[in-house]
């Protein structure tokens, strides 16, 4: 199918999520791309306590999603699940330039991570229910390309705010409340659930435990290779503290998640569409092999040159993993179970995420920069040998 009639038949509701997102993500990147220099900079935190920070935030994201998920198959409803997760991370925006501790910035990260959580599953859920199912891939990757526009677009205006700030990372984060306010708005606008498409169901209770029986066995796969992805790639904090280490300046470490967010956008649309055509394992497979040179790179990354050539190659990889593991929850989940499947999915992701992220704090402080990444291509490797045996 031609690349333009596949976009026209991207319905609009799709495209209504993928702006939510990509304001969403600009205000949180923002955020997150001068947040840990803040952590370690002017609050003194440890390397192991930006690992626990990060991967307790993260990991709330994902595990929140897996009660957010059954309740919006329970209500039949996704909107108000989306509207209520947006809104409060809108709400916790202000929060991080008025925070004086550690245990401040925690709260508000766990705060907004919660919100992440709330609207995380019942979105993917909403896009699975409009989606059509020979372009579902490319939906995906449209939603997951359109969110790292705004993940593209965040550090940038970091870097454009330190600049014109004087480096007053502050009042720079005071910026990051608008685009989460407009982002809220656009999901009352803009945002059409299917009439009649997934029937309440609320004779039972919402959270249901024995749910996992109704799931097959191939799903249960994607459960667990997700979970190995987020234990070979801990939280991004550290390739900011890496770009640190590596002689930039506070006002151009944003740089590396430019960059990232960069690759990961230009790849993340086109490989969701190509594993509609030739199947996601080799796509998945290739992701992989991308992270394991982003980690090499990095562990070697002594100049500005190495360290963005590894941030491009991390980017890459988020790009081709992302929107087909979502793509392949959607396709091996029960038709009225998709909230509960993303959820389930999200939560062993994010117990991985926590592991992965402390394991890395752990590495830095204790061995050096380079041994946190040298460990992470190693479960790339362990996680590539494992994919080739599935497909064999």
């Amino acid at each position: 199918m031609p690349a333009s009639a596949t976009v026209h038949r991207i319905p609009r509701t799709v495209w209504a999520l993928g702006f939510v997102s990509l304001f969403m993500d600009l205000s949180s990147e923002l955020v997150h791309s001068l947040l840990p220099l803040f952590l370690v900079g002017s609050l003194g935190v440890s390397m192991v306590a930006v690992g626990l920070i990060e991967g307790l935030a993260e990991a709330t994201a994902l595990i929140v999603r897996v009660f957010s998920g059954a309740i919006s198959d329970w209500l039949g409803k996704r909107k108000a699940l989306l509207l209520f997760g947006y809104g409060l991370a809108a709400l916790t925006k202000p929060l991080f330039p008025l925070a004086a501790s550690a245990e401040q910035v925690l709260v508000a990260r766990l705060l907004d991570r919660v919100g992440k959580g709330i609207r995380g599953a019942p979105r993917d859920a909403l896009v699975a229910d409009v989606a059509p199912v020979e372009i579902r891939g490319a939906c995906f990757g449209l939603r997951q390309a359109m969110d790292t526009v705004g993940a593209f677009l965040g550090p940038l205006l970091a870097i454009l705010l330190m600049t014109l700030l004087a480096g007053d990372i502050g009042l720079v984060l005071w910026f990051a409340v608008l685009p989460a306010l407009l982002s809220v708005g656009l999901i009352v606008v803009g945002v059409q659930e299917p009439a009649g498409a997934h029937p309440p169901q609320r004779l039972r209770s919402p959270i249901r435990f024995r749910a996992w029986r109704s799931f097959p066995a191939a799903y249960w796969w994607v459960v667990g290779l997700g979970a190995l992805f987020s234990l070979a790639r801990f939280s991004e904090a550290f390739l900011v503290l890496r770009a640190q280490d590596a002689g930039f300046s506070t006002t151009w470490v944003p740089l590396v998640m430019v960059v990232m967010a960069g690759f990961y956008m230009l790849s993340a649309y086109p490989a969701g569409k190509w594993s509609d055509r030739v199947g996601p394992t080799g796509l998945l497979a290739c992701s992989l092999v991308l992270l394991i040179v982003a980690d090499l790179l990095l562990a070697r990354a002594d100049s500005p040159t190495l360290l963005l050539a590894g941030v491009a190659f991390w980017g890459l990889h988020m790009g081709f993993s992302q929107g087909i593991l979502a793509a392949l929850v959607a396709q091996t989940a029960p038709a009225d179970l998709k909230g509960t499947a993303f959820g389930l999915f999200n939560l062993a992701s994010g117990a991985a995420l926590l592991l992965a992220s402390l394991m890395a704090g752990w590495l830095w402080q204790n061995l050096g920069a380079a041994s946190t990444f040298l460990a992470g291509a190693c479960f790339c490797v362990a996680t590539l040998v494992l994919l080739a045996l599935r497909r064999r």
